[in-house]
């Protein structure tokens, strides 16, 4: 069977895991590709009794909530272990069976310096500072890239893993002590931490990108799931105000080890308006009562970092440029519930930089600095959405909002969230053939 790449459109945190929670029933393996746990899923469970259990995932797979599934953490991503099982043991102590995660033995480990590093190096930064979440990513890309990482696979060689400890800290120490001005690192006390986990880890350890090679070959549906999203996609990102790694559909077939050939489906997740969190130009950002509707209605606060997030109206100079950048066959819409109340709800369609108008993202990331958003202002609707189950049922303007967005992105909407929970969706086209 074809494997199906799921992505986030904007800045990030548009929904990604409600879309896999809706496959789930239909997808045998959640492969995560890229980032670690400096990005998070909200994911709400309806009971059959109607009760909602919510579950804040940062470093596993959203899959791992599905009991059929085989959740994968794969080879693209970085791993603080102590996250890891912290979030293992949390699920667990919810009667969540986490016994069938499989992690990749060629994922990077986040040593403890990297953390310390990412910190101080934001605090140095001052105004100029990216606005990472400092929990050690950057850091620990950077060193795989340097080629001076640890693998998961090396926690089980404790000679090698000292050796590469001990290579890493040679330089790390001199520029935290002599630049940032903060106690050396311990080489001793690092192995020692790293080598802790090893057996507890040691059965969730393969090499993933044959495991999968094979799930496919015996036709099982495979669904990477991508950290973060386009937009902060170190490549195709707006750079420097990006993550570390690839967020795109392209990184799912290095994330994962599975090659293109194998991608028939590539989903985009693009929230109703725009949110951001962290540093960056945003052009239709909101700083009026709109713009706090949308962040209080729509509970935008990070899942992992709790801080509030930016809001904005919907750019589909965005999300033509996402469908360009992925090749996506699928829009998801969601959050189009919190729109209602609105008279009326902008769209950017536009931007305009010096008298110049836009139509697609300007190549020069100045211009996109000092762009300005030409809305086209569509009707808006007060009835309450959240029990519709069918796109007929959405009053007559949300339809229009949602046909028009379709227009301006160039892809099918497939999909559309109309409130936080696993049923409160409606399925235009199916996601999976």
């Amino acid at each position: 069977m074809p494997a199906i790449v799921l992505v986030g459109a904007q800045w990030g945190d548009e929904g990604k895991g409600k879309a896999t929670d809706l496959m789930g029933g239909d997808v045998d393996y959640v492969v995560k590709f890229n980032g670690g746990n400096n990005a998070g899923h909200t994911v709400v469970i309806e009971g059959e009794d109607g009760t909602r259990e919510k579950y804040a995932l940062h470093l596993l797979p959203s899959g791992i909530l599905t009991p059929t599934v085989t959740p994968v953490i794969g080879n693209g991503v970085v791993v603080d272990l102590e996250v890891l099982f912290e979030e293992l043991d949390g699920l667990q102590a919810r009667g969540v069976d986490t016994s069938r995660l499989v992690v990749s033995a060629n994922a990077h480990v986040i040593a403890p310096y990297n953390r310390t590093l990412d910190k101080v190096t934001e605090r140095f930064l001052g105004a100029r500072r990216i606005g990472t979440t400092g929990r050690g990513i950057g850091p620990t890309y950077a060193d795989k890239m340097n080629r001076v990482g640890i693998r998961i696979q090396d926690l089980f060689d404790e000679g090698i893993l000292r050796q590469k400890v001990e290579a890493a800290l040679a330089l790390k120490n001199q520029v935290l002590v002599k630049i940032y001005n903060t106690r050396a690192a311990e080489a001793d006390r690092v192995v020692d931490e790293l080598l802790g986990y090893a057996e507890r880890l040691r059965p969730m350890v393969a090499d993933t990108s044959l495991v999968l090679e094979q799930a496919l070959d015996a036709g099982a549906n495979v669904l990477l799931e991508a950290g973060q999203a386009t937009l902060l996609d170190v490549d195709h990102g707006t750079y420097p105000f990006v993550t570390s790694s690839s967020a795109t559909a392209g990184g799912a077939c290095t994330g994962s080890g599975i090659p293109p050939t194998r991608v028939s489906r590539v989903i985009a997740i693009l929230k109703a308006y725009t949110t951001r969190v962290g540093e960056g130009p945003f052009p239709t950002e909101l700083f009026d009562d709109d713009g706090e509707t949308l962040r209080s209605v729509g509970a935008e606060y990070g899942t992992t970092t709790g801080r509030p997030r930016r809001c904005g109206w919907m750019d589909t100079v965005i999300g033509r440029y996402a469908n360009r950048v992925n090749g996506v066959t699928d829009f998801v819409i969601t959050k189009l519930d919190v729109l209602t109340g609105f008279e009326k709800v902008p769209v950017c369609v536009a931007y305009e930089v010096d008298g110049v108008r836009h139509d697609e993202m300007p190549v020069n990331q100045t211009d996109f600095h000092h762009a300005r958003p030409v809305y086209e202002q569509l009707d808006g609707w007060s009835e309450d959405i959240s029990g519709c189950r069918t796109f007929d049922e959405l009053p007559a303007a949300a339809q229009s909002y949602v046909l028009r967005v379709e227009e301006l992105i160039g892809a099918r909407v497939s999909a559309i969230g109309v409130g936080p929970g696993r049923h409160e969706i409606i399925q235009r086209h199916p996601l999976l053939d």
